[in-house]
This record gives C-alpha cells, structure tokens and sequence, in this order.
C-alpha cells in the first residue's frame, strides 16, 4: 500500500508521517561463532508503506512479533529503516543524525512507551513537564501545562506522586499525559491502554481522538480491542508486512 500523495498536495492536506517500501532489518549475534563473514540477521520489516494524515487515529494490530513496536519506533524517528523513507512533516528522517533525530522527536513527536519510561525520583507533575524543560518552557508554564495535562487523564490529586506510589494504570495515564505536553504533530503510543480498566481506557482513548481534532495524527499499536475499534483505520501486521481494513 502506497501512500496517497502527489506534487499537488499543499501543507494542509500532506500526511503528519508516511512510510516509503520501509524494511527493517537486524543482525543478530556475532558472525565468527558461525564461522563465516556475516552473522544471521532478522527481517522485523518487509516493503511496508502507509501514510497518516492530520486528523486520523490510525491502529497497528497483530501478532507479537510482527514488527509492531519496530514499526513505531521508525514512525517515531526513534530509528532509521534500513532501506525505504520515512518522512515527518515531509522531511525524511534518515537525513538527520542522532541528534537531529533527538531534536525532532523533541518538537514535533509524542511517544508513550509500553513500559511509561517515567523517573522515579520525580513527581508525576515534574515527569509530564520534563520535555518542556528540554524546549526551555519557563517553570510556570511547565507547571500549568502538566498539571491541565493530569486533570485531562484524571490524575489531578495525584500530582505530588512519584510512580513508586503509583499503580500501574496510573503510572501509563502520566506517560500518556507526558507524551502530549509538547502538543506534538504525531502521537505514537505502544500499548496506552494496557494498564488500564474499561472506564479508564475509555478516557485515554476520548483524549487521543480529541487531539486528533486540532490537526494532529495518533498511531497506536494494540491488543486491546477497544482502542482498535476507536481507531480510524487499522493496519494489520504479520511476518513484517501490513494490510489494511477501514473500521
């Protein structure tokens, strides 16, 4: 599947991300235990392309194992593919170092991460202002932006907390909370309903459709049912390839 663009495009209408024929591909071990040139290598991604317009919720389903979290991590520019483009707000990623990359993701990517990735040591307040800090937001503006981000998910009471006192659902609502401070073009979330009840998942999904609403895209990767049926499109991964179903 091709993404649907062409030169006629304007910016309005040019897709948040796209994915180009992508294949990713890892080399596993060391090649002199097998004794010969090259060590054996994994096919995560096989000729995927797919593209993601502002305004869509798009799901990625599928087995483990089928390239799901490795195909987010390159929506994400988290990395590069080995053959094929991924292109954020039209520029291809693989253009830039690891630092650029870093600086992309910073300003332009909201990512919630299977395993929330917060700080110990810092409140749930302080983690979900920590990218500002990064983009130097002054500290009152960091502040009111986390603390209206934890009312969205309904951890208000729960500011002064450190994800040590946390439970689990609570500790993927921050992350969630976090991956939305810098008000990204792309949200990219692993699993952001795996922690959490009916009522809370019902939620989380609400706010990710409503950020969608001020021109942003969401891609998520999923087992739940109930965040692929929120979705507006769904990409079925297997072996590394995609097909799609419109839902």
């Amino acid at each position: 599947m091709v993404p649907e663009e062409d030169g006629r495009q304007d910016t309005e209408t040019r897709p948040v991300v796209s994915a180009v024929d992508i294949s990713r591909e890892y080399t596993r071990g060391d090649a002199n235990i097998f004794g010969r040139g090259t060590a054996p290598s994994v096919q995560a991604l096989d000729g995927v392309s797919l593209s993601v317009r502002p305004g869509e919720v798009v799901g990625i389903a599928g087995p483990s194992g089928s390239g799901k979290s490795t195909l987010l991590h390159l929506l994400a520019a988290l990395d590069i593919p080995s053959s094929g483009t991924v292109s954020l707000n039209g520029t291809a990623t693989d253009q830039y170092g690891v630092r650029g990359r870093t600086k992309l993701r910073l300003e332009h990517v909201g990512i919630v991460f299977q395993r929330f990735h917060l700080l110990s040591s810092l409140t749930a307040r302080s983690n979900v202002a920590l990218p500002l800090v990064e983009l130097g937001w002054p500290k009152a503006d960091r502040r009111e932006r986390a603390v209206e981000l934890l009312e969205e998910v309904g951890l208000d009471t729960r500011t002064t907390h450190r994800p040590g006192e946390l439970s689990g659902g609570e500790q993927q609502r921050i992350a969630i909370a976090r991956s939305l401070s810098t008000e990204p073009a792309l949200v990219v979330a692993d699993e952001p309903t795996g922690e959490l009840d009916s009522q809370a998942s019902t939620r989380v999904l609400e706010l990710l459709r409503r950020i969608t609403a001020e021109d942003r895209a969401v891609v998520l990767a999923s087992h739940d049912q109930q965040a692929i049926d929120a979705c507006d499109r769904v990409l079925y991964l297997q072996d590394g390839q995609i097909s799609e179903r419109v839902v």
